[in-house]
């Protein structure tokens, strides 16, 4: 692994935007004389990832939060904006060697352990599948001997690697997953709702897991989630998504004590009140605007408890406003 010697990013994407073809069939189209239609699932989306530290993207489902993540690991070409790895445009790369080398510090933990391990493989051919692709070992004695010691860092044993994912339950399955994503020595791990598919019980389990493995080879995650409890105890920054965009950024702390979008706020007033303060709370009201046609302006002033005139007319731009954070509320900035 490599960490990033140098005071900058290790990822930053600028004006990252994303649209899906979802016209009718061509021959469809034509005799009911239908345009294309395309839906815009990311638009316009800044934000960096330090070395060593952990960026959240939070929000309701179909947002665009996976859509990013699928973004960044190569499984998505950008329509739009730029994806920089240690510096380096992503889509500017046109040698192939340069670009696995740099695929290699890259790696992903998906949503769902029972769809992302292929069930016709032992849990060996599964973890050692980025070794032998990246090249990073020769021989098999080789392969099998770091195959075991992922297994076992992960809470594993070796010998589970003569196994097949079916024999394992969900928490080991993810644990499988969190060892494949180590297998090729990366510096950044993209982490797609990691627990939304386990227990409760097994959740805080797999996530002290992934931060004691972050702190020892000083990973950087981004975690895509729609869970705030866990957001809030791995992440160091957090980023809102609504409708494709940020409404807001911020450290984590500041984020839950002090939300400034109206969204966040109605966000963080989902999450349970354990200690019983009576704090009043406003629920989210309404549904998500339909992504093919959203609303003009502010794209959250169907919903927004707060919205006036020029809410209406005028989408607000994500503007710093200090202390890291940045809000694009026009009751804000």
């Amino acid at each position: 692994m490599m960490p990033n010697s140098r005071n900058s990013p290790l990822l930053h994407v600028t004006g990252l935007k994303q649209e899906f073809d979802v016209s009718d069939p061509w021959l469809s189209r034509m005799i009911h004389r239908q345009p294309r239609c395309f839906l815009t699932a990311v638009n316009g989306v800044d934000f960096s990832v330090q070395p060593g530290e952990t960026f959240a993207l939070v929000g309701e489902s179909g947002c665009g939060k996976s859509t990013i993540a699928n973004m960044v690991v190569g499984l998505y070409t950008p329509t739009a904006g730029k994806i920089y790895f240690d510096g380096i445009d992503m889509g500017s790369i046109t040698d192939r060697k340069k670009e696995m080398k740099i695929r290699q510090r890259m790696a992903m933990i998906f949503q769902d352990p029972y769809a992302s391990l292929n069930p016709r493989w032992r849990v060996n051919k599964i973890v050692s599948e980025p070794i032998c692709a990246f090249g990073l070992l020769k021989g098999k004695d080789a392969v099998l001997k770091r195959t075991g010691n992922l297994l076992r860092q992960v809470g594993l044993s070796a010998r589970d690697g003569n196994k097949f994912p079916h024999e394992f339950s969900g928490g080991q399955r993810q644990r499988i997953s969190i060892a494949r994503a180590l297998a090729s020595e990366p510096d950044f791990i993209v982490c797609d709702e990691p627990t939304s598919a386990l227990d409760v019980s097994v959740q805080a389990q797999i996530l002290n897991l992934m931060k004691d493995i972050q702190n020892q080879y000083h990973l950087s995650y981004l975690v895509i989630s729609h869970d705030l409890a866990v957001v809030r105890h791995v992440a160091d920054q957090v980023g809102v998504m609504y409708l494709g965009r940020l409404c807001e950024t911020a450290l984590t702390d500041d984020l839950f004590d002090d939300p400034q979008h109206p969204y966040t706020r109605l966000l963080i007033d989902t999450i349970p009140d354990i200690d019983m303060t009576g704090i009043e709370r406003t629920p989210v009201k309404g549904e998500i605007p339909n992504p093919m046609n959203p609303p003009t302006g502010c794209p959250f002033h169907p919903r927004c408890p707060l919205v006036k005139d020029r809410c209406r007319k005028i989408q607000p731009s994500l503007t710093p406003i200090g202390n890291g954070r940045s809000v694009a509320c026009h009751e804000v900035i």
